[in-house]
């Protein structure tokens, strides 16, 4: 029951056993849970270990004080919390670090020798180079589908790929922005390719476009590029693919089931309202954050318009140290 909590089985009885009776001697608690005094120490020391007992005042060295589970669980709650904050920034520095990383990189021509990374110029050539993934897909296809709502036409001529893919056994994971549940042709098309087999979660924001293949080849957009006929990266070095796809699992890990709808009361945000205001209190700007949500720049500005009426802030920075005193952002406050 109290697994999430780092406490084993064994360690939890002792413990709700110690509770019980904080007077009894190990030797009688080990015999009344039918254990032998070696695994009873143990799940002592654990239990030490997560500060759910200490050495008792007095002369016995014996003795132990059991603390009590509103301030020993809550305590351990509360570190939870803190590490789950910390690996979120991690795995958000982490994501601003690959896109990074792979805007930096000089590219070169598609051909031109073995390099890791390729530039397509244009977009005919990203589209190109898109059928291509797909039609010579064979294991496993990862993608971050971005951008602006696809027309009904467009999504339904897509399906006989999708479906070819998915009958010779091609795993499809695809993660969407929350962003799809308001536009009703992406929700029946997704609809559509859940139903046969195709795996789909959403978030509130992605920070760059990316078709992964069978763990050989990806192609990859960053959002904040202005200029469109930019085109794409072509990655295919090893140690590249290997951190795309470790970032592909870290998004997938805290992605929505698609089928979850985003639900509210006036006291709360949704998660796509608490990433605007993340994103704010990072100093993106509207198009920035529009990009990041899938969403128009006057969406983006209503949200956060929305938002700030929200905290009763006058400006955004004002806007971001209310959210950190409210608990939604972190208690450092915004970031310059």
């Amino acid at each position: 029951m109290l697994d999430p909590l780092g406490l084993d089985s064994t360690t939890e009885a002792v413990y709700r056993a110690m509770l019980g009776d904080p007077r009894a001697s190990r030797v009688e608690h080990s015999s009344r849970l039918q254990l032998t005094l070696d695994q009873f120490d143990c799940a002592l020391e654990q239990l030490a270990d997560l500060a759910l007992i200490r050495p008792a005042e007095g002369a016995d060295p014996r003795r132990v004080h059991v603390v009590h589970p509103r301030l020993g669980l809550e305590m351990l709650l509360a570190r939870q919390r803190a590490d789950l904050a910390a690996r979120r920034q991690q795995l958000e520095a982490g994501e601003a670090a690959v896109a990074e990383l792979l805007c930096r990189l000089a590219p070169t021509p598609p051909g031109a020798g073995d390099s890791p990374v390729a530039h397509l110029d244009g977009v005919d050539h990203v589209r190109d180079y898109t059928a291509r993934l797909y039609e010579e897909a064979e294991e496993e296809i990862l993608a971050f589908a971005t951008g602006g709502a696809r027309t009904e036409e467009d999504l339904y001529a897509s399906r006989p790929l999708n479906q070819q893919l998915l009958a010779r056994g091609v795993r499809m994971r695809t993660v969407h922005l929350h962003s799809i549940h308001n536009h009703p042709p992406t929700v029946a098309h997704v609809s559509w390719l859940a139903s046969i087999g195709g795996e789909i979660r959403t978030v509130p924001s992605l920070d760059i476009r990316m078709i992964l293949t069978d763990r050989r080849r990806a192609l990859v957009t960053a959002l904040d590029d202005q200029d469109s006929s930019f085109g794409a990266l072509v990655v295919t070095g090893r140690w590249l693919i290997t951190a795309l796809e470790a970032f592909f699992e870290s998004v997938w890990e805290r992605a929505e089931p698609f089928s979850r709808a985003e639900r509210h009361t006036d006291h709360q945000l949704t998660s796509q309202q608490h990433e605007s205001l993340r994103l704010l209190a990072r100093g993106y700007t509207d198009e920035a954050i529009a990009k990041r949500l899938g969403v128009s720049p006057r969406t983006a500005r209503r949200i956060a318009t929305s938002l700030l009426s929200h905290l009763g802030a006058r400006s955004r920075f004002q806007a971001g140290v209310h959210a950190a005193q409210r608990g939604y952002l972190p208690a450092d406050g915004p970031r310059p």
